[in-house]
């Protein structure tokens, strides 16, 4: 790889900003959401990104279906797309996700979610962030490498694969039990799905998830004469109050995470009664817990079991305690990996920035890859406006991006 030809390639890439936001507008005019969130799943919008791909001319394609009866098309689509390198002895993969989270509170929006607005360099719509920047940057990195001629170091990569906002079973955890073959212990896995807007973030280590529902039940009476009744809202309050115990109980803390320690938060609550002079006999809440690798999840459900019991003594009410989630962390990408390193070198080259590795209490798909064994990294320059209502990514990001999966992809 000669200076000119990476010029060459960074000049292309420049000038790609009309292909992104084709990418974009086709892309987020199909929702592409998973059954648990009232959507039809991904095929409609694979069916678009194929086009994309085949205007690449791949060297090799893979098309893994996991069967999925909940959605019209009967199946959940995921594609692995092979361009050859000059050596075969490891594969650069890029990673991302064609689903999407619904647009919510649509009189939060500026614009229509499903329809791309462009403005000041920044294309608006649910998904353009997350996660459709990662699917055009790293279309863009392999078209200019195509168009300019030049054979990547390694061979390439892309993952595109379904249901990540809604656990990945039948996305990445599907296409890894189905062939895990295709991957390689030293191969190159960069997941564009965690950053900062800057791009000095690889995360390397996950906090494990356990995210609860507590249905607390005791009787109901009207609110002028609570004695009659168990007040199922008053002792759910106190229940939220006891979980707060567990930041001192379990307070190691680990600089490597941002926040540096577990964190234990109630957040969605479900409605009780409708009007203001019932004591209620039901509450449902919901905690979101993201813990520090080194407790074992059993541990944190035996001390939360004990504190329901403790209210369930006090108030004379019935808890139920179930896991929504449950997933304990894996191993973490060692922050010396290969992978890593290579990155840190493509940063540094590309937006002249020193990368550092960072743990994270967010899940991502990095997860699974080294649930099976895989050393994974996540890494893109990200705005975090995914989720949110007027979600946007910036032009110059995704092609920064591309970039540097360019520069990893070439070894330089």
């Amino acid at each position: 790889m000669t200076q000119a030809e990476w010029m060459k390639i960074c000049s292309l890439l420049d000038q790609s900003g009309p292909e992104v936001i084709e990418i974009q507008e086709a892309l987020t005019a199909i929702p592409a959401i998973g059954p648990e969130n009232g959507g039809q799943g991904e095929s409609e919008k694979f069916e678009v990104l194929k086009k994309f791909i085949d205007r690449l001319a791949p060297d090799e394609f893979f098309e893994l279906s996991a069967p999925d009866p909940r959605v019209p098309s009967g199946f959940r689509p995921n594609a692995l797309t092979v361009f050859h390198g000059s050596s075969a002895e490891r594969t650069v993969w890029i990673m991302a996700h064609m689903d999407v989270v619904p647009p919510g509170d649509l009189s939060q929006w500026s614009s229509d979610p499903h329809r791309i607005l462009v403005r000041d360099g920044k294309i608006f719509g649910r998904g353009t962030e997350d996660n459709h920047q990662a699917i055009a940057s790293a279309l863009a990195a392999v078209g200019a490498i195509r168009k300019a001629g030049i054979k990547s170091a390694w061979n390439v990569g892309l993952a595109f694969v379904s249901d990540e906002e809604t656990g990945s079973r039948f996305g990445i955890d599907y296409v890894l039990r189905q062939r895990h073959d295709l991957f390689k212990q030293n191969d190159f896995i960069v997941i564009p799905d965690s950053g900062d807007p800057w791009g000095t973030q690889i995360e390397v280590a996950e906090k494990s998830i356990l995210w609860i529902r507590c249905e607390t039940r005791g009787r109901q009476t009207h609110g002028s004469t609570p004695e009659k009744g168990c007040n199922a809202h008053r002792a759910a309050a106190h229940f939220i109050v006891q979980m707060d115990r567990l930041h001192a109980l379990f307070d190691e803390q680990d600089a490597l995470y941002d926040p540096p320690g577990s964190t234990f938060e109630p957040t969605k609550k479900e409605a009780n009664v409708e009007n203001i002079n019932t004591v209620p006999g039901r509450d449902v809440v919901y905690f979101d817990c993201r813990i520090l690798p080194q407790y074992p999840l059993n541990k944190i459900k035996d001390r939360i079991r004990r504190y329901a019991t403790q209210i369930e003594k006090k108030y004379d009410v019935q808890i139920d305690l179930s896991y929504v989630q449950e997933a304990s962390a894996p191993p973490p990408t060692q922050r010396d990996a290969p992978v890593v390193q290579a990155l840190q070198r493509a940063v540094k080259n590309v937006l002249k920035r020193d990368a550092k590795p960072v743990g994270i209490g967010g899940g991502t798909v990095a997860a699974v890859f080294r649930s099976h064994g895989l050393p994974a990294v996540c890494w893109c320059t990200l705005e975090d406006t995914m989720h949110g209502p007027n979600e946007y990514s910036r032009i110059d990001n995704t092609l920064s991006d591309a970039k540097v999966f360019g520069a990893l992809m070439l070894s330089i």
